[in-house]
């Protein structure tokens, strides 16, 4: 009997704590959810394999040197899985629908208020919680805890990787699990802030199409713009826009194809799995991440309400000719909430069709949580 492994064993027993059960376990509830209920599983499956071997003992899979380490270094600390995710994004969003109507980039504004509205409260939770006699939340870790408003989980784990590293796994869990959730919590908001007046609008079918220069020019117009006003958001912008060049300019159809296929799959599989190595249960399971995850469902609950509102003012402005529905797509989970403010409309009025319009909106909050998350870098920039 070999004693000395016998000892390895028992010593791998004695490191494990409690946190660290509980973090396997939920690394394979995350693993069934992914698996049973199809939630995010392109995400949630590796992030929830990363987290069990974060928790498991004497692997050294996280430690310097160790694989999960080395892809962390090489993806997140240099920001490049991020970057790479928002050129897939921009290859697989057709801007066509928002150019065709440019007042819905008014809507993918209004949908970014929960981010700006929780970074506050975060910081106003922290006046009167205190850890150690210092607030709860930094100013960066409120700015990073906002950013999940974005409803848009490269956004968030490009701007907490840069403020609060610290913070990296609950916050990428958080955005992307709500993300999932999407048909789940907007239809409540949705239904308890319009009247059924309002629900039945009935939207223009038609809308005259943009010429194929227009979609080449956007994306370059937009880089330059963006990035001369805002350079913190110059990466990403110009990384989801050279994405949407490759889609849209008609002669790298293999590239494109490539960027919404391959690329996004194979980088998306290193990201979650290196969020999920960040999940080590001593560090993950505290009071602060109970509190990002109910702040993570205030933001999404804002933003939410901020685009129906914008879209009952714009309602009233109308002549009551708009449907105030659409303003619940101004997020960035694309094209999802599009399809669930159809849905939603079309159990009021079944002849009702509100996706093309929803599409405008959503592809507006794509955009818009890009930006917001590029000034909040360079707000925090600015205050340190």
């Amino acid at each position: 009997m070999d004693f000395s492994r016998i000892l390895v064993l028992l010593d791998a027993f004695k490191a494990l704590q409690w946190q660290n059960l509980v973090m396997i376990a939920l690394g394979g509830l995350l693993i069934y959810l992914a698996i049973a209920k199809d939630y995010e599983p392109s995400l949630l499956l590796p992030i929830g394999f990363g987290a069990m071997l974060a928790n498991l003992p004497l692997t050294g899979a996280t430690e310097a040197g160790g694989w999960l380490k080395t892809l962390y270094d090489a993806g997140i600390a240099t920001e490049l899985f991020p970057l790479l995710v928002f050129i897939a994004i921009g290859a697989m969003t057709d801007f066509g629908p928002l150019m065709e109507n440019p007042k819905m980039a008014l809507l993918g504004a209004a949908g970014q208020f929960g981010i700006f509205s929780t970074l506050l409260l975060a910081l106003l939770l922290g006046t009167f919680i205190k850890v150690n006699g210092a607030p709860i939340f930094s100013l960066n870790d409120a700015a990073s805890i906002g950013i999940i408003g974005a409803i848009d989980g490269p956004t968030a784990i490009y701007v907490s990787s840069k403020l609060a590293p610290n913070l990296l796994g609950p916050i990428t869990v958080c955005a992307y699990s709500y993300m999932s959730l999407v048909p789940i919590i907007q239809p409540p908001i949705m239904r308890a802030m319009t009247t059924r007046a309002e629900k039945v609008v009935h939207m223009p079918y038609t809308i005259k199409p943009v010429s194929q220069t227009v979609k080449i020019l956007f994306p370059i117009v937009v880089t330059v713009v963006v990035s001369l006003i805002a350079p913190k958001a110059s990466p990403l912008i110009a990384s989801l826009m050279f994405g949407n060049l490759i889609r849209e300019c008609g002669v790298l159809e293999n590239l494109s194809d490539a960027a919404q296929g391959e690329l996004a799959n194979l980088v998306t599989l290193f990201l979650g799995i290196v969020v999920g190595s960040t999940m080590n249960g001593v560090d993950f399971l505290k009071p602060t991440t109970l509190l990002i995850f109910a702040l993570g469902l205030i933001a999404f609950g804002l933003d939410t309400f901020g685009g129906v509102l914008l879209g009952k003012l714009m309602y009233v402005l109308s002549g009551k000719k708009f449907n105030p529905l659409i303003g619940a797509a101004g997020i960035s989970a694309f094209p999802m909430s599009a399809r669930i403010v159809q849905r939603f409309g079309q159990e009021y009025d079944y002849s009702n069709f509100l996706l093309m319009h929803a599409m405008g909106a959503n592809a507006a909050g794509q955009l818009g949580s890009v930006i917001a998350g590029g000034v909040v870098l360079a707000v925090m920039a600015g205050i340190m």
